[in-house]
């Protein structure tokens, strides 16, 4: 993904509703508006309903059509908000007072003077995630945690706990001390914390330090990753500038003129991940990051700046007008996003003299030495810096500006999917929708987050490239889902298209990388779903059919009723299998998902057989033949697919998580429009659904996408300096434009 876009005046923010009742005065001829009541939060994380380029938002409804909407009061700085045509209001993006009432009225288009209102308390939220979202620890390891609020000045202040799960339920291990938060007039409210590991950790496992704000609804989480090796990691060395050149890779960057203006002032800009080094034949060296990280989604100039960090690390002020960034490369070519003959999102920068690691090393990819892991190029010493293929189950790992070096497993492969780019950082001026094929799909918890675009993604096992990963999000079930270029198709298309080629990798002898591996989460949000009552029944009556195939001499031990890991929120009947025999069971029965397990005639009489085929440990190896029957089939009907259904935004080939004998056709789903049926099998191959919005240049969430900033405005050229809004050197709200 890109990185956040920080904006001056903010045009996305979450909202935390507490619902209400009509309001309307007696003397308003049977209008009414409703909600009547409402509370919302400023920038909260994850609190409402979502507009459809991400915000969230307060729909308000009029009980007569033609009504012509307003808002008035909110606060003495940031105002009231803004409301649409048809009722649908944005807060402001931060408030200089705990509490202000806002008015959001209704009038009759026929007679203005016949109005209805509504009373809406608006109160500060999260401006962003925490800082870090991600980090590992040892034993006794420290973390600084900082949490920025929507308000400048005030009173209010954040709540951290130390919790077993991001939401905050659960004691975790740890602990956590708060500092008095800082406040001023003219930056937002931060308050940091400083989380102390256990002083023996007994396995690797997650621990999460969550931020509340009083009674509000709106939460945020850092998750630490607490390791028994010991290793100390943290994202913010990927994001700061570095001290010295030449400048590693794996870290913040982008272009100096990746920024949207307003008249005089810089509102919002754009940035990504410097991710590793190229060179053509004759030696010169490259910068190669995504198209949208260097190029501006085609809107650049060959010849830009190309800098380090990138804009959204150092207040959105540009090298040119004095900010504290360092010209590391010269915009060189880029593979057009608007040209159908390109299926990569890539670009390359003529490096510097001297600005940039001449080995390629990039952060964290090394070997560890005393709790740190060292910078060290990729492996190119097997392919000659050509990189390898993606497999399935891979352990793959990438140095990213957002989430710093994380690692997770190749998921999909042969993905056709599609991605929204825009020409500018706020997302508000369509570009193009690019449909890509043969793109590698990657999952695992913190994975990646916007900012991390650009990255390098390499096999854990010996570090040779393996993709270029450029977009992502979260699916419904909180866990990260990325998209990568194959290497080999960036090479060859550079090769065919930029002059000056072959192109290669830059690195050294091939290593195993020290993967910080933050889990998958996708099975056991399957086993903690919920499932309704229409579904439990409609469960329970298959498993009443399924007890006509249970058959020991045949192989099948017995039934019970569980939950699909293929689709979350539906219910599957537990099909188990002689774990030494090849035993084909059915993919659904009367309608419903089966999950196949192998285990013992002996387990299943003593009711001590798992119930899910993942509690013994790591799926096994799909059969080749299944794989490759797979592939051939959705190569046949992907397109159809995602043409018949506007909700299929991507198809790809995986494991099946219920049947992992089995191959899956890899569905990804628009949340905001799931069907009312999703198959259980197409053309005879079970089908794994990833619910979760669409990938675009800024990370999709499954909630909402909250503005994602510290400070309040950037003026190009300062006119009050005893205005907040328009001083100058003030950070703007951060967003993220494509992984």
């Amino acid at each position: 993904m890109r990185a956040a876009a920080l904006m001056a005046v903010p045009a996305l923010m979450a909202l935390a509703g507490c619902g209400g009742a009509v309001s309307g005065d007696p003397a308003s001829g049977g209008l009414s508006v409703s909600p009547g009541l409402v509370t919302i939060d400023t920038n909260c994380t994850g609190c409402n309903a979502t507009s459809s380029s991400g915000g969230a938002v307060e729909q308000f409804t009029a009980t007569q059509p033609d009504v012509i909407w307003s808002v008035s009061g909110g606060d003495a700085k940031s105002g009231a908000g803004t409301i649409t045509a048809n009722g649908q209001y944005t807060p402001p993006s931060y408030l200089t007072a705990d509490r202000v009432q806002v008015t959001v009225t209704a009038a009759l288009a026929s007679n203005p003077n016949t109005k209805a209102s509504a009373v809406l308390t608006v109160t500060p939220g999260f401006l962003q995630p925490l800082t870090p979202e991600n980090a590992a620890l040892g034993a006794g390891g420290q973390l600084t945690i900082t949490g920025y609020v929507a308000e400048a000045g005030g009173t209010d202040g954040i709540n951290y706990t130390v919790s077993s799960t991001a939401t905050g339920s659960g004691g975790g291990q740890g602990t956590v001390v708060a500092d008095p938060c800082v406040r001023s007039a003219s930056a937002f409210t931060y308050c940091t914390a400083t989380y102390t590991a256990p002083a023996a950790v007994s396995s690797t496992g997650a621990a999460y330090v969550v931020a509340t704000i009083g009674s509000s609804s709106s939460r945020t989480a850092t998750e630490v990753l607490l390791n028994q090796q010991g290793v100390t990691s943290s994202p913010m060395s990927h994001q700061t500038q570095q001290a010295a050149a030449p400048v590693l890779l794996g870290t913040s960057g982008g272009n100096d003129n990746d920024y949207d203006t307003q008249g005089n002032q810089i509102v919002d800009c754009c940035g990504g991940t410097l991710g590793s080094l190229i060179q053509n034949a004759s030696g010169t060296q490259y910068l190669l990051s995504n198209n949208h990280v260097l190029a501006e989604s085609d809107q650049a100039k060959e010849g830009d700046t190309i800098i380090q960090p990138g804009l959204i690390d150092d207040n959105c002020t540009p090298y040119i007008d004095g900010g504290a960034v360092t010209p590391v490369g010269t915009l060189t070519a880029w593979l057009p996003l608007s040209s159908s003959s390109t299926n990569a999102d890539a670009a390359i920068a003529q490096v510097n003299p001297g600005a940039v690691n001449a080995s390629g090393s990039i952060l964290e990819m090394g070997a560890k030495q005393n709790g740190k892991l060292l910078a060290a190029p990729p492996g190119t010493s097997s392919t000659g810096g050509k990189g390898e293929n993606a497999a399935l189950n891979m352990t793959v790992a990438k140095s990213g500006r957002t989430t710093g070096l994380t690692c997770g497993s190749v998921s999909v492969l042969d993905l056709d999917v599609q991605v929204q780019y825009y020409r500018n950082c706020a997302e508000t001026k369509p570009y193009l929708t690019k449909n890509y094929t043969n793109q590698v799909g990657i999952v695992g918890n913190q994975f990646s987050d916007a900012g991390d675009s650009g990255a390098l993604v390499v096999d854990q096992s010996d570090a040779e490239p393996v993709g270029l990963f450029f977009a992502g999000g979260v699916d419904a079930s909180g866990v990260s889902e990325g998209v990568a270029n194959p290497v080999s198709d960036v090479l060859s298309e550079l090769d065919t298209q930029v002059s000056g080629g072959p192109f290669t990798f830059v690195g050294g002898p091939d290593h195993a990388v020290s993967c910080l591996n933050y889990g998958n989460a996708a099975v056991t949000a399957a086993a903690e779903s919920v499932l309704t009552g229409a579904e439990t029944q409609r469960t329970e009556q298959a498993v009443m059919q399924a007890q006509k195939l249970v058959n020991p001499s045949a192989g099948i031990l017995g039934v019970a009723m569980g939950k699909s890991s293929d689709h979350i929120g539906e219910g599957a009947v537990i099909v188990y299998v002689d774990q030494n025999r090849n035993v084909q069971a059915p993919a659904t029965v009367d309608g419903v998902r089966t999950v196949v397990i192998p285990t013992t005639a002996n387990a299943v009489a003593l009711g001590a057989a798992p119930l899910t085929p993942f509690a013994a440990g790591a799926a096994p190896a799909l059969p080749a033949a299944a794989l490759r029957h797979a592939i051939a089939l959705q190569q046949q009907i992907a397109g159809s697919l995602m043409q018949q259904n506007p909700a299929f935004f991507g198809v790809g080939v995986g494991q099946s998580y219920d049947d992992p004998s089995q191959a899956a056709l890899v569905i990804y789903v628009d949340r905001e429009q799931i069907p009312a049926a999703l198959p259980a099998t197409i053309d005879g191959l079970r089908t794994r659904y990833v619910i979760m919005n669409r990938l675009h240049v800024t990370r999709a969430y499954a909630t909402g996408l909250q503005s994602r900033s510290r400070c309040m405005i950037q003026t190009a050229k300062p006119t009050d300096e005893s205005d907040p809004l328009r001083s100058n050197k003030l950070s703007q709200p951060v967003r993220l434009k494509v992984h």
